[in-house]
């Protein structure tokens, strides 16, 4: 009786054990990501039109948003909100923007306002739109990478134009949960290449690189003195 007893205590034991590990390993595995899946699509919406069109116009000096076509995220993609006469495009893009192993890929409170100048509007904004469509017709982060590769592929999405950039100077962008709306900065997107051909990312260097192998890209970070209503930025360090 004794000897059933104990072995009873000691299975119990060591089940409580295996159930603490297992809890400990998914409090753990939901730490490195925090959004594993989709969240609603309404938590990606933003439900004041005007506030979109307001924060899309904050990425750029209003000398240069004033005149700029805005698109809004409705629920089937990106709508032309106001149309624009400079050739500039100003939009907020979500969270599916961001790179294949970004724990910020389905991050709902992500608002990234930029103001793209013509040529990447024509050759960077097509990408964006597209990642868009493919995410809110139901398809997953798998998915819509093998989407981008396939397109790529057949050439339905084009190749970057020399000279592409754009304006990334809002306040109230929220980039990540770590640096928020970060600093204000211009990014110019060009082929793939070495970090070293930019004297990019080297101590001292007011450029940054990250390269996105998925898009064919890589993407230029300068960041710049003050945001967009021309505040200084008071942490202006990188």
């Amino acid at each position: 009786m004794k000897r059933q007893i104990l072995r009873t205590i000691t299975a119990t034991i060591f089940a409580l054990v295996v159930l603490l590990g297992a809890a400990r390993q998914a409090r753990a595995q939901a730490a490195k990501t925090p959004y594993p899946s989709m969240a609603p699509l309404e938590q990606y919406l933003m439900a004041d039109r005007n506030a979109e069109i307001a924060l899309a116009r904050s990425a750029a000096p209003e000398s240069v948003s004033h005149d700029a076509e805005v698109l809004v995220l409705g629920r089937h993609g990106y709508e032309t909100a106001a149309k624009g006469k400079n050739g500039f495009v100003c939009i907020v893009e979500r969270s599916w923007t961001a790179g294949i192993d970004d724990p910020n890929f389905w991050n709902p409170k992500l608002r990234g306002p930029l103001c793209l100048n013509p040529p990447a509007a024509r050759t960077y904004l097509p990408l964006t739109i597209k990642k868009t469509e493919w995410i809110l017709a139901g398809q997953s982060k798998a998915q819509m990478f093998d989407s981008i590769k396939a397109a790529f592929d057949k050439k339905e999405l084009p190749t970057l134009e020399s000279g592409a950039m754009s304006y990334m100077l809002s306040k109230q962008g929220y980039l990540d949960d770590q640096g928020g709306h970060w600093h204000p900065h211009l990014m110019f997107f060009v082929p793939q290449t070495d970090d070293l051909t930019w004297g990019a990312n080297l101590p001292g260097s007011p450029i940054l690189a990250t390269k996105d192998a998925e898009d064919r890209m890589t993407v230029l970070l300068i960041p710049v003195a003050k945001w967009s209503d021309g505040t200084a930025d008071s942490t202006h360090e990188h």
